[in-house]
C-alpha cells in the first residue's frame, strides 16, 4: 500500500480556531479553492464569484502557497497586502518566481513576527491582529519575546501555515505516528513502521514541493518492487534502476542495416577523442550508442607521438565559453597507442557487446603491403567493418598518410582496391573535404570497391591569433601552431553540402555522414541528405557521451510525427508560431478602431486602453477561453529510418534547375515587428534600399524594389515577423545601363538606381 493522500487539513492555530471567512478569516485551502472556480474557465460549470476582499489582508506564511494567496488577495479587491512570517526574509522557503511576482505586485514583507492575538469588532469582523517579536538565540532556537509586540491594522487574514491531518489518523492505524501526527518513515525507502506500507508527499513530513514529492513516489516504487521480490527470495540490484516513462513514441524502431550489418540505431562515435581508449567505448554502448569507430591506429612503425596544447575552443560563435560550442580546432594525430592494444580491445568490445557494430578505423602510408597487413589484422581481430583514414588534415600528410592519400582520387581508388583485396568484411573511406570536388575522391572510392564512404572529416583551418600575434593553440616556449582540423557545427553546411553531391551522384552508395551532428534535427538532416549512419564527436566534447538519449527520442519522436496530420505544419518538434507581441497574444485591435496601432508611446497607450475595456467586459470563464490540446491518433505506419534516407535529393541540385520566373518578396507583419528597425538597416546597407519606415507610427513597409533576397528576414529577431511571399507584380531586375548599351570610354553620371 502507498499512502500519497498529502495533508488535507490546514494548520490552524489556536487563536483562530472560531474565525470564519464571515469574521474575515481564511486558511489557504479555503481562499484559493475559492479564486480558482472564479477566475479559471473551465474549472466549474457554475458562474462563481471571487472572495470580495477590501483594506489590509495579511498572509502568515512564507511557502510559495502563502505568496500565491498574496497575489490573489491583491486581485480579489485588496488595498495593501503583508506577508507576515516567523523568520527572516533569508528563511523564505517560495521559490524566487514567487516572491518576485509578490515584489512587483507591491506586497510587504514583514519578518521575525509570531501571531499572539486576534482583535475583533463588537460584530465579529477582523479589525487588527497583534504579534511578538520571533528571535534566534545564540543556541539557534526561535523563542518569542512577548514583550516586543507589534499591533497591525487589517480587514481579513489568510494563514497558510502548511497542512497537517485530524480525523484521518485514525484511519492510519497500526502505523506507528510520530509527535506531529504523521507516520514515521524511513526517508531512504519510504517505508513505515509496516514493512508493505510506504509514505510519500506531504504525508511523509519532509517534501515541500511538488518535485519533491514525485521524488519519493519514485523513490516508493522501487522499494516497494524491491520489498515483493524479497518476499519472493528473488534478488533485486542495489542501485535503483526505475524505467523511464513510456509513450508509443518508445515503440519506433531505429535499427537500420548497412553491408549485412543490423545497427541498433544509426548513431555511433566518430573515430576521435571520444573513442581514445577501450574503456570509453564500452562507456558509449553502455550508455546506447548503436556502433563506434575506434581512434585511428596504425602499424608500430608509424606510431606517433602528440603534442599539447592541441584541442581548443571555436572563435566561429564569438567570444563563447564553456559547453555548447559551435566548433573546435584540433591539431591532434591519431591514436598514441599500439596496434596491439587496438587489436586486442577490438576482440574484448565485440565479445562483451556482440549487438553493437565495432569499426575499426586505420591509416598506412600509400604502401600495398601496409594496407594489407594491417585491414587483415583488423578483421582476423574481429572487427565489423573497417574505416580507412584518408582525410586526416593535420600532421599525418606531411608522413605522406592521412591527408596526403585522400586528396587524389588515383591514391584513393588503389588504396580501396589494396584492402578490397585483402579483407571481406566492408570498408569504408573516410573523405577530406579540403580538395576541389569531393564528388570525384568518392567517386574513386566506388570504382575501388569501397563499400562506402564517410563525409566528412576535419576543415583545414588555423582557428585564430591573440593580440601579440602567437597563434593558439601554441605549442612550446616557441609558441608555434600548425594547420588544424576545424570540427562542429561551423563546418555542418559543409558536410552536408557533400553528403547531398554524393548522394545524388552515386545513388544507393552507403554514406556515414559527419560533422556538426549535435542533435536528433541534425541527425535528420544528414539522412533526408542521403546518409545512412551519423557519426558524432564535437557534440560529445561538448557534453558527454548521455547525450545518446537525447539523440535517439528525439529521432524516435521525428519518425512518430510524421504520422499525426495535426503536425504537417510543424517543423521536427517546433509548432507553428503562434503570432504575438512580447510574449503576449495579438489582439484584433484594427477591427475595432479601424487602423493599426504601433506598440510604443501614445499609440501603446491607447492600444492598452483599448485591451483593458475589451477584457472589462469579457466572460472569464467561457469556454472558448479553455485551451483544448489536439490529441492526434496516428494515420499512417511510423517511417524506418531506411525510409527516410535521401528523402531530400530531389530538392538538391544545380543552380540552372532552379526558376528565375518563380519570384519571392517580403512580407513583414506590423503586428509583430517591435520596430528595431534592423531590417531596415540591413536592407538600406547590405540589399536593395527596398524597406522604409512610417515617419509617425514607424510602421516598415516593403517597396517594389524588394527583389527577394531574403536579408531581412535573416537577422529579423522576431520568429515569421518577415515571410517570403509570391511577388505580384513583374520582376525586371535593375541592370544599371539598359542591356546592349555601348560601352563608352567617356566618364558620365551614372542612373540612380
Amino acid at each position: 500500500i502507498v499512502l500519497l493522500i498529502g495533508l488535507p487539513e490546514p494548520k490552524v492555530v489556536p487563536i483562530f480556531a472560531d474565525l470564519t471567512p464571515e469574521n474575515g478569516f481564511f486558511t489557504s485551502k479555503t481562499f484559493l479553492p475559492a479564486v480558482a472556480k472564479a477566475s479559471k474557465p473551465g474549472m466549474c460549470p457554475c458562474k462563481q464569484q471571487l472572495p470580495k476582499l477590501f483594506g489590509n489582508v495579511i498572509v502568515l506564511g512564507a511557502g510559495d502557497t502563502a505568496f500565491d494567496c498574496a497575489t490573489s488577495a491583491i486581485r480579489c479587491g485588496a488595498r495593501k497586502v503583508f506577508v507576515v512570517f516567523r523568520r527572516g526574509v533569508t528563511n523564505i522557503r517560495a521559490v524566487p518566481e514567487e516572491v518576485e511576482l509578490a515584489r512587483e505586485e507591491k506586497c510587504e514583507f514583514i519578518p521575525f513576527l509570531t501571531p499572539k492575538r486576534v482583535i475583533q469588532a463588537a460584530d465579529g469582523r477582523i479589525q487588527a491582529m497583534e504579534f511578538c517579536r520571533n528571535e534566534e538565540d545564540e543556541r539557534g532556537n526561535w523563542v518569542e519575546d512577548e514583550e516586543q509586540t507589534i499591533t497591525l491594522k487589517a480587514n481579513f487574514i489568510i494563514s497558510a501555515f502548511g497542512s497537517t491531518l485530524k480525523e484521518e489518523k485514525e484511519a492510519l492505524s497500526p502505523l506507528e505516528l510520530m509527535s506531529d501526527g504523521l507516520p514515521k518513515v524511513n526517508l531512504h525507502t519510504m517505508q513505515t513502521s509496516e514493512p508493505w506500507v510506504f509514505c510519500g508527499g506531504d504525508l511523509a513530513g519532509v517534501s515541500e514541493t511538488t518535485v519533491e514529492a514525485t521524488n519519493d513516489g519514485k523513490t516508493a516504487a522501487w522499494f516497494i518492487h524491491s520489498y515483493i521480490q524479497s518476499v519472493h527470495n528473488v534478488k533485486v540490484p542495489e542501485t535503483p534502476s526505475l524505467p523511464p516513462i513510456f509513450t508509443p513514441v518508445d515503440l519506433v524502431d531505429l535499427s537500420v542495416e548497412l553491408c549485412g550489418l543490423k545497427f541498433k540505431n544509426p548513431f555511433g562515435l566518430a573515430s576521435a577523442t571520444p573513442t581514445t581508449s577501450s574503456p570509453m567505448i564500452r562507456r558509449a554502448f553502455e550508455a546506447g550508442w548503436g556502433f563506434a569507430l575506434t581512434k585511428t591506429f596504425a602499424l608500430e612503425k608509424d606510431i606517433v607521438t602528440n603534442v599539447s596544447p592541441r584541442i581548443v575552443r571555436g572563435t566561429t560563435s564569438g567570444h563563447v565559453y564553456g559547453p555548447g560550442q559551435g566548433a573546435f580546432l584540433n591539431i591532434e594525430l591519431i591514436s598514441e597507442k599500439t596496434l596491439a592494444y587496438w587489436l586486442r580491445s577490438v576482440t574484448e568490445l565485440k565479445k562483451d557487446f556482440p549487438d553493437h557494430i565495432v569499426i575499426a578505423s586505420i591509416m598506412c602510408a600509400f604502401d600495398e603491403q601496409d594496407w594489407t597487413n594491417l585491414a587483415k589484422s583488423a578483421e582476423e581481430a574481429g572487427a565489423d567493418a573497417l574505416e580507412l583514414n584518408l582525410s586526416c588534415p593535420q600532421g599525418m600528410g606531411e608522413r605522406g598518410m592521412g591527408l596526403a592519400c585522400g586528396q587524389d582520387p588515383d591514391i584513393v581508388e588503389n588504396i580501396c582496391k589494396w584492402v578490397r583485396k585483402a579483407v571481406k568484411i566492408p570498408f569504408f573511406a573516410k573523405l577530406t573535404p579540403n580538395v576541389t570536388d569531393i564528388v570525384n575522391i568518392a567517386k574513386a572510392a566506388h570504382r575501388g570497391k569501397a563499400d562506402g564512404v564517410t563525409v566528412t572529416n576535419t576543415v583545414s583551418g588555423l582557428m585564430g591569433l591573440r593580440g601579440n600575434a602567437t597563434p593558439w593553440p601554441a605549442v612550446g616556449k616557441e609558441q608555434r601552431t600548425t594547420y588544424g582540423g576545424v570540427s562542429g557545427n561551423a563546418i555542418r553546411p559543409i558536410a552536408l553540402r557533400a553528403v547531398s553531391a554524393i548522394g545524388n551522384a552515386i545513388p544507393g552508395f552507403p554514406i556515414l555522414a559527419t560533422g556538426g551532428i549535435d542533435s536528433a534535427d541534425a541527425g535528420l538532416q544528414f539522412l533526408h541528405a542521403g546518409a545512412t549512419l551519423l557519426q558524432v564527436c564535437s557534440a560529445v566534447q561538448n557534453q558527454d557521451l548521455t547525450v545518446i538519449d537525447d539523440y535517439t527520442m528525439g529521432l524516435k519522436a521525428l519518425l512518430y510525427f510524421q504520422t499525426l496530420p495535426h503536425m504537417e505544419d510543424w517543423n521536427g518538434q517546433s509548432p507553428p508560431v503562434i503570432k504575438q507581441q512580447k510574449g503576449k497574444p495579438i489582439i484584433d485591435i484594427e477591427g475595432i478602431v479601424h487602423k493599426k496601432l504601433p506598440n510604443f508611446g501614445a499609440f501603446l497607450s491607447q492600444k492598452q486602453a483599448i485591451i483593458s475595456e475589451l477584457k472589462a467586459h469579457q466572460d472569464l470563464l467561457s469556454d472558448s477561453l479553455v485551451y483544448k490540446r489536439t490529441i492526434g491518433e496516428p494515420q499512417k505506419s511510423v517511417p524506418r529510418v531506411k525510409d527516410v534516407i535521401g528523402k531530400a535529393l530531389d530538392y538538391i541540385g544545380s543552380f540552372s534547375r532552379l526558376d528565375t520566373a518563380q519570384q519571392m518578396v517580403a512580407l513583414i507583419d506590423e503586428d509583430t515587428c517591435i520596430n528595431c528597425g534592423k531590417c531596415y538597416m540591413a536592407c538600406n546597407d547590405s540589399g536593395y534600399q527596398a524597406i522604409t519606415f512610417d515617419p509617425v507610427t514607424h510602421f516598415p513597409k516593403v517597396t517594389d524594389d524588394c527583389t527577394g533576397c531574403t536579408l531581412c528576414a535573416s537577422v529579423c529577431p522576431i520568429i515569421d515577423c518577415i515571410r517570403m511571399v509570391a511577388r505580384q507584380t513583374p520582376c525586371e531586375p535593375k541592370r544599371g545601363l539598359p542591356l546592349s548599351t555601348p560601352i563608352q570610354a567617356k566618364r558620365e553620371p551614372m542612373p540612380a538606381q
